[in-house]
């Protein structure tokens, strides 16, 4: 066993420090297992939130030396031996305390989005005819675990704080299981290009590295997703289509 330091963040949103903690780190340790050490050994009142340790509730979020990770998924071993692990609460939230912040807000914003509306039935026994291939397309997006890792990497919330503007990659990826729904009918361009903010995600990619589940956020939800609001809003042709149809 190699001794670590940690240095992690104690406070709350008005004030805070990182704080050394010196933790025996055994084979196969992850950061979390680092910080229940730190709260059974030397600091009980140290808040951190976390449920099943197995990289699929997403409620262990946090920064590791500035990057947005699972801690129950990040290694110990996985940095250099010779310097500090820094652990810090996500940036793109409140702090309630040390390490746990308030992501309510995301809750607020999966209310507001247009929900699923299904089209009407195929069959007079109430019953749709769907194919494999188009329910396999919204699959990969339904492997979402709600870590927020995307929305606290995004700059858009984290630098700009936008969340009054912009929904967040999390929240596109829920869109776009939606929208590529074989029975939805429900028309979210609109809400998409107004209040989702659509058009402030310039498609860096960085959501998409920092998924757990490696869903490919940019390429298959976002960019999709900003196809159809460009055809819907911005194509000149059917514009033309919809006027003469006005009148």
């Amino acid at each position: 066993m190699a001794e670590r330091v940690f240095r992690v963040f104690r406070g709350t949103r008005e004030r805070g420090e990182l704080v050394d903690y010196r933790v025996e780190a055994s084979e196969g340790m992850v950061v979390l297992d680092a910080l229940h050490s730190i709260q059974a050994r030397q600091a009980p009142d140290l808040a951190v939130r976390w449920n099943c340790k197995a990289g699929k509730c997403g409620s262990c979020s946090a920064e590791v030396n500035g990057s947005p990770r699972l801690t129950c998924m990040t290694r110990v071993d996985d940095f250099p031996a010779n310097e500090p692990i820094t652990v810090t609460p996500m940036q793109a939230f409140p702090v309630i305390k040390d390490l746990v912040t308030d992501v309510s807000w995301n809750y607020e914003v999966a209310r507001r989005i247009p929900p699923f509306r299904a089209r009407s039935p195929d069959f007079p026994d109430g019953s749709w005819r769907i194919y494999p291939y188009e329910v396999e397309r919204a699959q990969e997006f339904r492997k979402c675990i709600e870590c927020f890792l995307c929305q606290d990497v995004c700059h858009v919330l984290r630098t700009h704080g936008k969340h009054a503007e912009f929904m967040g990659p999390a929240f596109l990826v829920r869109a776009a299981a939606y929208e590529t729904h074989p029975l939805d009918v429900e028309e979210r361009s609109s809400y998409l290009k107004d209040e989702g903010g659509i058009g402030y995600c310039n498609i860096t990619k960085c959501c998409t590295e920092v998924c757990p589940e490696s869903i490919q956020i940019t390429d298959n939800a976002i960019i999709p997703l900003k196809e159809r609001v460009v055809t819907r809003h911005y194509d000149p042709l059917l514009k033309l289509v919809r006027r003469i149809a006005r009148h």
